[in-house]
């Protein structure tokens, strides 16, 4: 195993960070949060005319066949940056569902349209009772005998991505009784279908928009099922594993800005007639930042290896991460915030928009203390 990144990479990541430099300042994000869409559809066809939404995806569906490692050096920099986009929505959850669940003819379809920007999509997959297991999907969707069909009746809470998104991917049940792990199908559902309501939600970081999605007597054909019946909840269980490494690599480049943000003012602060970066009370917390920065980025690094080339390995790698990369982005961001002392408070600072981001990351598909637990079940405890 490789841990530095070969010469593509870094080139990659210096094309990446110069593009957001330029086409994502924290004016424009702070623009977002006033736009009812969340994000730019201009910048969204950008993204895509760069290449990066297809970096996950073989050549065959307009995708460029490379893998997790590559797209986390991407995404490094999205966090970095605050990039308000449908990006892991569309790209890394429901496009992931797609590629790793349905048919030939599904991926042929639906992906070259993801892949170019043509479509967004979101992954509808917790619900009202905050579960992330397979018996917390109360979802249902029973077989229609006169069309073949399927009629779906739920509630969808937090998808990301949903206000604006055409295509929902959405988790139910379609058996009553046996495991729940095998009672669980994926469903393609168009956004303007009968019956589909989806209500933008409130939330704390506004870089990021999810909504309510309301499924009442839903007709779907029997081409909107996603693959095979009852044996989605496997690919479900992969694209959180997706989904928690991309969450994790856009925490680590939130918390890099946040750390060279803290050292420069630290530089330039002057108290007592000196820099308050000569005293200790301001070195030992940078100090423990970056390490606790590094040590995420380690984390993550290797659960994208291991997405890519340790299948096995993988959810243990990417509970790992989550667990300390999602709670370390979150103490940087804030003690960022404490180290500006007065103005890291104030709404003119950007910090605000790091710290609000780095905590609605760190919960997202769990927490550390659930992720915690996934580490002491796969070792045993």
């Amino acid at each position: 195993m490789d841990f530095g990144f070969n010469e593509e990479q870094e080139m990659l990541r210096n094309s990446a960070r110069s593009f957001f430099e330029r086409e994502c300042p924290t004016t424009f994000v702070r623009k977002m949060l006033d736009d009812p869409l969340g994000y730019s559809p201009a910048m969204w066809r950008k993204i895509a005319e760069m290449g990066w939404t297809g970096l996950l995806y073989p050549e065959k569906y307009g995708g460029l066949g490379l893998g997790m490692v590559d797209l986390v050096v991407v995404l490094e920099e999205m966090g970095r940056a605050l990039l308000p986009s449908p990006f892991l929505s569309t790209i890394i959850e429901a496009g992931s569902a797609i590629l790793l669940g349905a048919t030939e003819a599904q991926r042929k379809r639906l992906l070259p349209q993801l892949i170019s920007g043509e479509k967004t999509a979101a992954f509808a997959l917790a619900e009202p009772n905050g579960s992330l297991s397979a018996d917390g999907i109360a979802a249902r969707a029973v077989a229609d005998r006169r069309s073949g069909g399927f009629v779906i009746d739920g509630v969808k809470a937090l998808v990301q991505g949903a206000p604006g998104a055409d295509l929902l991917v959405v988790a139910a049940r379609t058996r009553a009784k046996g495991p729940a792990e095998k009672a669980v199908s994926l469903f393609l559902v168009d956004a303007g279908t009968p019956g589909v309501t989806v209500t933008p939600l409130p939330s704390v970081d506004g870089t990021r928009r999810v909504g309510e999605v309301r499924l009442r007597s839903v007709k779907v054909g029997k081409d909107a099922l996603l693959g095979r019946a009852d044996a989605a909840w496997p690919v479900v269980m992969k694209v959180l594993d997706r989904a928690n490494v991309a969450l994790c690599a856009e925490q680590a480049g939130l918390a890099q800005i946040c750390l060279e943000l803290t050292v420069e003012y630290a530089k330039t602060r002057v108290q007592f007639g000196k820099p308050i970066g000569v005293f200790q009370a301001i070195k030992h917390p940078c100090a423990e930042m970056l390490l606790e920065l590094e040590s995420s980025k380690s984390a993550v690094y290797y659960a994208a290896w291991a997405l890519d080339h340790d299948p096995k390995a993988a959810p243990l790698a990417v509970a790992m991460a989550k667990s300390y990369a999602g709670e370390a982005g979150y103490r940087i961001a804030a003690r960022s915030i404490q180290l500006h002392g007065g103005i890291g408070f104030t709404w003119e600072h950007d910090l605000h928009l790091y710290f609000k981001r780095a905590k609605t990351t760190e919960l997202t598909y769990g927490g550390g203390t659930h992720h915690r637990e996934q580490v002491a079940r796969a070792i045993g405890l």
